[in-house]
């Protein structure tokens, strides 16, 4: 059966998420609203979305209050992710969070509990670890491809997007940062590969405190830089590995989507955790020994939410539940912590282990 789903935010990530899901058999999208009404409408014309418009009043939201809505997908700013989440489960939907889970622990465990005492489930991105590329590389692991477990390596490195992007103050504010907008890929792969973290060491900080946005009919606009623009990070993991990490808005390299795991008898160099598909390279006794080309195969922004879907009808806990995202934004809050106190910090959630995507799960055909 076709779960009805209905979209709040339908601003540039929009797109990803009602292009594929018009592909995916289990979804159906009903509604969608947005407070700038013609994305909306346009977004509804588009997508062939019947019901559209600006969020209503309580008791007249043409989401929350909508009976055919079974799900709720938030895509809107980061600021508006508890407040969005919690509105939706208390109108007894089940919601699907773009990441992070929202910008403090208060309010995400919030949300943890009221869908625990409303009967519904959350879940939250980044699904894109759920796509061929990097559950190819999980299943190897969890396989023993590699021996014992023992570390792992990120790096994303760049100039900062204040380069190129026209508008892009956001990036460099509360809630984001290279921390927590790029930050979520790697650190759920890690979480995901390595297991839970325990303590996270950090150092970094700002370039600059005013940056200049250098392209578009902005360019030469000043603004202030509220985040650490580097963060070089040490993740203790229960498990006993090590994670290094490299995130930057500060570097003359340009180096994206390195994500590697070492274990005792190998090493996995795996895709961009960005990407759904990618190419999986393992190395034994200094060579290549397997690169393996994993296929998007028709995965895209969704997925995580079509297991979702499928795990509630079979009654048991989807792979990217909020659990997993809450104990992610623990470690995200950690590092910006750790940076300005120069301290380690202990991680007191816990992650649940996460069994791979069987490599013949698709979700162009209904589950």
């Amino acid at each position: 059966m076709t779960a009805k789903v209905g979209v709040i935010g339908a601003g540039n990530i929009s797109p990803q998420y009602l292009g594929h899901i018009a592909t995916y058999p289990d979804l159906e999208v009903v509604a969608i609203s947005d407070l700038i009404e013609e994305r909306a409408t346009e977004k509804g014309a588009e997508y062939g979305i019947a019901t559209h418009g600006v969020p209503g009043p309580e008791g007249s939201d043409i989401v929350y209050d909508n009976p055919d809505v079974e799900f709720v997908i938030n895509i809107t700013n980061p600021q508006n992710h508890i407040d969005v989440s919690l509105k939706a489960i208390r109108a007894g939907k089940h919601v699907w969070s773009e990441k992070p889970l929202g910008l403090n622990l208060e309010g995400a465990k919030q949300i943890l509990d009221e869908a625990e005492k409303h009967g519904v489930v959350v879940g939250c991105a980044p699904d894109t670890v759920f796509g061929p590329g990097f559950q190819t590389v999980l299943r190897k692991i969890r396989g023993g491809e590699i021996g014992k477990p023992m570390g792992g390596l990120a790096i994303m490195q760049q100039p900062g997007p204040d380069l190129w992007h026209p508008g892009p103050e956001f990036l460099f504010q509360v809630g984001a940062g290279p921390t927590l907008d790029i930050g979520p890929y790697y650190f759920t792969a890690l979480v995901l590969g390595l297991g839970e973290v325990t303590s996270v060491t950090a150092g970094g900080g700002k370039a600059r405190e005013v940056r200049t946005v250098m392209s578009g009919p902005k360019a030469g606009t000043e603004f202030e830089v509220e985040v650490p623009t580097t963060a070089r990070v040490l993740l203790r993991h229960a498990s006993g590995a090590t994670s290094l990490v490299l995130l930057s808005f500060d570097s003359g390299l340009n180096r994206h989507g390195m994500l590697e795991f070492q274990g005792t008898d190998g090493v996995i160099v795996a895709p961009d955790p960005n990407m759904h598909h990618g190419t999986v390279v393992t190395h034994k006794g200094g060579k290549v020994v397997e690169e393996v080309v994993a296929e998007e195969a028709g995965m895209g922004r969704g997925i995580g939410l079509v297991d979702m879907a499928r795990s509630i009808k079979a009654g048991v806990r989807p792979r990217a539940h909020a659990d997993l995202a809450y104990h992610v934004l623990e470690i995200m809050l950690a590092v910006e912590k750790a940076i300005e106190s120069q301290e380690t910090i202990e991680i007191h959630s816990k992650a649940p282990e996460v069994d791979p995507i069987p490599a013949d799960w698709t979700p162009l055909h209904e589950g």
